[in-house]
């Protein structure tokens, strides 16, 4: 990866497509497009040109011109919008790669870019790759709120009063010697430190929210062997997606299955029934259920009138409800929260009305927050706050610095190289 160098890759989907989109981004976009086009459009105006090489013409569709610093990236930038045509976009990404100094992107390098020149932060990058990855509506309005800099204009806010706190003491600890400059530490020092705490909280506090609507809330289906874990997946799911089967131990791996209720991501979980196993692999599967049963955000514990009484639900901070299960044989042997029939679909509509009010409850309160990073950076900037000793001048600064420089790492201000590689290699080509 070269730095100078003009970038082109196919921004758009898989070929063939009904249009097809090429970006430049460069100091040769602006060169290469008025080539290629016969001449440089207007600036932010999609203009109808013939794209020709050597008096050959390519095709014939939309260009627009955006010259730096008002693009994407920063830089010169240009797009094309043709016919998704294999052979046309090939041809024109054969005839600008042959030019000196113009070369294919790499992933995420227009985003990288666009970092790189102040366009975007980090916090607003990984907004953006919410956004591409977004399968349901609370991920995508979570996404835009990210990428639209929601986040970041909070994090400023609390850099800038921890910044002029700083220079308030460093001005102490500089001109104590001063008459006019008191030694001690600022009357409102104590009390604008709680206020940003009490800030940084509130905070941190829609975390598991906000995560819950990035990554889904885990819903665990659990119970002994034949309980029917799999075949109230398969219903729910409406697809036979786990075998199904009157054995014992059938379902020795995890399954998961993503479903959108109510715009919220649901991930069911289908695992292993759990009894004392009798093999190794059963052993190793139970052992995986177990697991997944402590790190669901909800477990379902399923009781079916056909299996003899097995074990108790395993001891889990997170709610358990108990489903009774083949509904259509007879009723359960136990008290239920609901009972379910996964062949004649009795009592599905409710359970799936209860998950999507259980969903929709867990993210009720969501925040800002919602990646590992920004919650290991607000503990970290809290912890700095909270230890701090406020009456030791010098202290005090340093318990400062450190919450300033954690909040500065979080948006990319400073130490950004070693979290770039990682964040945009998941991006995909053209973005």
């Amino acid at each position: 990866m070269r730095d100078g160098d003009t970038i082109v890759a196919l921004s758009s989907g898989a070929l063939p497509s009904g249009v097809a989109v090429l970006r430049l981004s460069g100091p040769r976009a602006g060169e290469l497009l008025a080539e290629l086009a016969g001449t440089l459009p207007l600036p932010r105006q999609l203009t109808l040109a013939t794209l020709a090489d050597a008096g050959e013409v390519i095709d014939r569709g939309l260009v627009a011109w955006f010259p730096a610093p008002h693009s994407f990236t920063g830089e010169d930038c240009a797009e094309l919008q043709v016919h998704g045509s294999r052979a046309v976009v090939r041809a024109l990404l054969r005839r600008l790669t042959t030019r000196d100094g113009v070369r294919l992107a790499a992933a995420g390098e227009f985003t990288r870019r666009a970092f790189e020149n102040g366009k975007l932060d980090l916090t607003e990058i990984e907004g953006l790759g919410d956004l591409i990855d977004a399968d349901t509506e609370a991920q995508r309005r979570q996404a835009v709120a990210r990428m639209g800099g929601d986040l970041s204009v909070r994090i400023e806010h609390w850099r800038a009063t921890l910044i002029d706190l700083r220079a308030e003491i460093e001005a102490r600890l500089d001109f104590s010697d001063d008459g006019d400059v008191a030694a001690e530490p600022p009357p409102a020092l104590a009390t604008a430190v709680a206020g940003l705490v009490a800030e940084l909280r509130a905070a941190l506090a829609g975390y598991s929210s906000g995560r819950l609507i990035r990554e889904g809330l885990r819903i665990a289906l659990a119970g002994p062997p034949n309980a029917g874990k799999s075949s109230l997946l398969n219903a729910l799911a409406k697809s036979d997606l786990a075998i199904v089967s009157d054995e014992p131990g059938t379902t020795r791996d995890v399954r998961e299955v993503a479903l959108d209720l109510g715009g919220q991501l649901v991930i069911l979980v289908d695992m292993a029934g759990l009894r004392d196993a009798t093999s190794k692999a059963e052993a190793e599967g139970v052992r995986r259920a177990l697991d997944e049963v402590a790190a669901a955000d909800l477990v379902v514990w399923l009781v079916a009138p056909d299996v003899a009484d097995g074990p108790l639900p395993p001891r889990t901070s997170s709610p358990v409800w108990r489903i009774g299960t083949k509904a259509d044989l007879r009723p359960p042997v136990m008290a239920v929260d609901l009972v379910v029939s996964a062949q004649s679909g009795a009592g599905l509509p409710a359970l799936l009305s209860r998950l999507e009010a259980f969903a929709a409850d867990a993210v009720a309160k969501s925040g800002l927050l919602s990646h590992e990073r920004d919650r290991e950076a607000i503990d970290m900037a809290i912890r700095s706050l909270e230890g701090a000793n406020l009456a030791e001048l010098e202290l005090a600064a340093e318990a400062l610095r450190q919450a300033t420089h954690v909040l500065s790492r979080l948006v990319g201000r400073i130490d950004a190289e070693q979290i770039l590689d990682r964040l945009f290699s998941a991006f995909c080509i053209g973005k």
